[in-house]
């Protein structure tokens, strides 16, 4: 099982489906009230990218490219269309607040967070897209000095912040996910028409 640092092809990904999933235990009471339990602390991502294969070309493609994964063995990379940058319209160093140095830490996290005012999420990213990545240190963007890890997206300085440094950072990311099937169903429904209606994925938690 490995991760193979290549994203899925975007034109089939371009009219997918899918978004996040949450894992919430609710048991009804006796009196009609509710207690609720979240079982998962990060949101997984499903999708489908069944509607992106159109011709015989691309069912080529994607048969290919699934075959080199081995089904559902080996993680890839994801073009998430509707969420893959830290702001909008592009991504600046001040988007997202990634913590504060203390004088000795070298390693932070890509995160991006999901709300504002009652709970907000901290998602981690650990598929940036590398040469989009911008830092910044106490509201001043710094272009050397530091290195990101493709794979994990953690950002190590070479000197450590210094005590109270706010740290943040922008970024276009991709998800990791492998294919949830480990067979794809295939149909000619003209020369050179193909429809692959089901293609489903599933984001991995690392």
């Amino acid at each position: 099982m490995a991760f193979h640092d290549v994203r899925f092809p975007l034109d089939i990904a371009l009219n997918a489906r899918g978004g996040p999933q949450r894992r919430t235990e609710v048991t009804t009471l006796a009196n009609g009230r509710e207690e609720r339990n979240t079982l998962w602390a990060h949101s997984r991502r499903r999708y489908n990218a069944g509607s992106g294969v159109k011709s015989r070309r691309d069912m080529q493609r994607l048969i290919a490219f699934f075959e080199e994964r081995r089904g559902r063995f080996h993680g890839f990379r994801w073009h998430d269309a509707m969420d893959h940058a830290s702001g909008e319209p592009m991504p600046t160093p001040f988007d997202q607040a990634l913590g504060t140095g203390d004088g000795t830490r070298t390693g932070f996290q890509l995160i991006k967070r999901y709300g504002l005012t009652f709970a907000p999420y901290d998602r981690p990213i650990t598929k940036p897209r590398l040469e989009t990545v911008r830092i910044a240190v106490n509201g001043d963007e710094i272009t050397t000095g530091w290195a990101i890890e493709a794979l994990t997206g953690v950002i190590t300085f070479s000197e450590a912040p210094a005590d109270g440094a706010t740290i943040s950072a922008g970024f276009l990311f991709d998800v990791p996910v492998r294919f949830d099937i480990d067979q794809l169903e295939v149909e000619l429904s003209q020369f050179d028409a193909a429809d692959i209606p089901d293609i489903p994925l599933l984001e991995i938690l690392e």
